[in-house]
């Protein structure tokens, strides 16, 4: 079993430049402790995300890690010139000697995508034809392609990712009707739901893979991720996670609230840590509980990725790196042969 990060860089109360430097140190422990990989939110205009351009972030992640994996988890495609992209992608993927994992999305918010002059009623259109873009740009000499919204003549690429043909693909699966597609492109994916829909989203995958006439063995990875907050006893835990949470949760509906849209995950995503640990969509507890907490999980998802958020909210430096530390010594070992 794999872990991995995710990661919103989210407004903790700090200064920008200390919370810059204090997740950089996270993400070091992350990588000495030996995690797959970083995955790195896209939000604009938000208290969520302070991470807009995944990219510069990103660049520094790959000066700051030796082994971790990393990427964006998602590119929101809409909002990119692909040429722009495409630069970036082999910039980073050579810089870190194919380190980089390329995640792809439409963006979730309306709002978000709205004040970049985009459409969201033709987001998924648009995100499937930029993609289609990029691939090829990341795997042919001179780029030609002619859409709806993107047209290019022989636009020469000189520049080509480390990684043959190009980098792994990773995509944030919420929604039921884009299986096919992420099973079709061979996508590893990450999904944020409660555990019954967790494991109907991995069980649709792997009936799209078979479809497809592919192997179990080569099934790309299915990863869940939740809240994990972990301390010597369970109360130090809950008092971290009650405080921390609501911070991160406000950040998560402000735009969608501000802007009277109705916010699609208001059920799934309740105000207060105790509802959201009751419905099983987070921990908070010593590492044997944590322990218990995951390998349950596991075999009731059907993942075969599990990916955590240590550092959400207002939580200090300290209470992040208290969780890394336990998880990485009293946890992970459990889960070596699994």
């Amino acid at each position: 079993m794999k872990f991995g990060i995710f990661d919103h860089l989210d407004d903790c109360g700090r200064p920008l430049n200390q919370h810059f430097e204090d997740r950089l140190k996270l993400v070091e422990a992350y990588d000495r402790a030996g995690f797959h990989a970083y995955h790195l939110a896209e939000h604009h205009n938000t208290p969520l995300g302070y991470a807009p351009s995944p990219s510069v972030f990103l660049a520094a992640v790959a000066q700051r890690t030796k082994r971790l994996k990393f990427g964006p988890m998602v590119y929101l495609l809409p909002l990119y010139h692909p040429l722009r992209l495409i630069d970036e992608i082999c910039m980073l993927d050579q810089m870190s000697e194919g380190r980089f994992l390329y995640g792809v999305g439409r963006g979730i918010s309306p709002v978000e995508v709205g004040f970049y002059g985009i459409k969201f009623e033709t987001g998924t259109a648009q995100f499937r034809e930029a993609f289609e873009v990029i691939r090829r740009g990341l795997t042919e000499d001179r780029l030609t392609f002619h859409g709806e919204f993107y047209n290019f003549d022989a636009v020469p690429i000189p520049m080509k990712p480390y990684q043959k043909p190009c980098p792994e693909l990773w995509y944030g699966l919420g929604n039921p009707a884009s299986i096919p597609w992420a099973a079709a492109n061979a996508a590893n994916t990450v999904t944020r739901r409660p555990p019954a829909q967790v494991r109907a989203t991995t069980d649709a995958y792997r009936a799209e893979w078979k479809k497809l006439g592919r192997a179990e063995a080569d099934l790309p990875m299915l990863g869940v991720n939740r809240h994990i907050i972990i301390a010597e006893t369970e109360a130090e835990a809950r008092d971290t996670a009650s405080r921390a949470y609501p911070a991160w949760r406000y950040h998560m509906g402000k735009l969608w609230h501000e802007y009277n849209v109705p916010f699609p995950l208001e059920a799934a995503l309740p105000p207060e840590w105790e509802t959201l640990q009751q419905h099983g969509d987070a921990i908070a507890g010593t590492p044997d509980q944590v322990r218990d907490y995951i390998a349950r999980e596991i075999e009731a998802a059907g993942v075969n990725y599990y990916v955590c958020d240590f550092a959400f909210g207002n939580m200090s430096q300290e209470e992040a790196m208290r969780s890394i530390d336990l998880f990485t010594r009293e946890v992970m070992p459990a889960f070596a042969d699994a």
